[in-house]
């Protein structure tokens, strides 16, 4: 009995031992899969430069992409296409790009500010934009080029703009604008505010304007169809983030919301 109680006492102590062993070795085997699988993704934001034209739509689909990518948000910059190109130029920080024609998108490629080639993703025609009164008695493009009628256009460097200028050459109308706004969500303020009598916007604006304006389309639209394309940006400090926003904005749930918004395809 002597001999066998130190056994009994050495044996204890070892299965003591291996179970304090084996709980230190468990411990941060659980920490780290809890760790693995209980810590959330990096806050994240996404910026997107995008045409005044696609305010409505984009911050839809924006809602839409934070719901799909917990922990991320999408901050929008919306204002003429060319004075967002120029911002991009001048190396503000973006991550996609939508302009509201090929010609300001085809300077940010030149420009190798671009990652890929950029998408096409919908057209958008002009339409004349009149108060709900309709005081200047506007019924067409022609009526536009009248005397005493305030009309109000975008700058020729903005998209509208130039749409706008295409039409008035190709149907011999000289227009005389009382002013020229640097982004199409301007011009449609001045008519809803009564500043103007009318104005050249988007079939989209006179669409989500509701009963602010009266729209008076025109043949002549057809003369200028602007495409719209997007695109990721080289600079994105997320490039596939980028890229998943563009894939939601030319696919199926894209395509959805653009078409309800009075978009066409391109």
């Amino acid at each position: 009995m002597k001999r066998t109680a130190p056994t009994l006492v050495a044996a204890a102590a070892c299965v003591t031992l291996l179970a304090g062993c084996g709980g230190a070795s468990s411990a941060p085997s659980a920490g780290t899969s809890d760790a693995g699988t209980g810590s959330s993704a990096a806050p994240q934001t996404l910026t997107v430069f995008a045409a005044a034209s696609l305010k409505g739509t984009f911050t839809t689909l924006g809602t839409t992409f934070e719901a799909q990518h917990p922990g991320t948000t999408v901050t929008f910059s919306f204002a003429g296409s060319s004075d967002l190109v120029t911002q991009l130029q001048q190396g503000a920080p973006a991550d996609v790009f939508a302009s509201a024609d090929a010609a300001n998108m085809t300077k940010v490629v030149s420009d190798k500010l671009v990652a890929g080639s950029p998408v096409d993703f919908a057209t958008n025609t002009l339409e004349i934009a009149v108060p709900p009164d309709n005081p200047a008695g506007v019924t067409s493009f022609a009526d536009l080029s009248k005397p005493g009628v305030r009309l109000v256009v975008c700058a020729p460097q903005v998209p509208c703009g130039a749409a706008a200028a295409k039409i008035e050459k190709a149907t011999a109308t000289t227009l005389a604008p009382v002013s020229e706004e640097n982004a199409v969500t301007d011009v449609l303020g001045k008519v809803e505010s009564g500043e103007a009598d009318a104005g050249l916007v988007y079939v989209t604006d006179v669409r989500a304007a509701g009963d602010k304006v009266k729209g008076i389309p025109f043949d002549e639209s057809e003369e200028a169809v602007n495409t719209y394309p997007i695109a990721a940006l080289a600079g994105s400090r997320d490039a596939d983030l980028a890229g998943q926003f563009v894939r939601l904005v030319t696919g199926a749930e894209g395509e959805q919301v653009l078409s309800a918004a009075g978009f066409a395809k391109p």
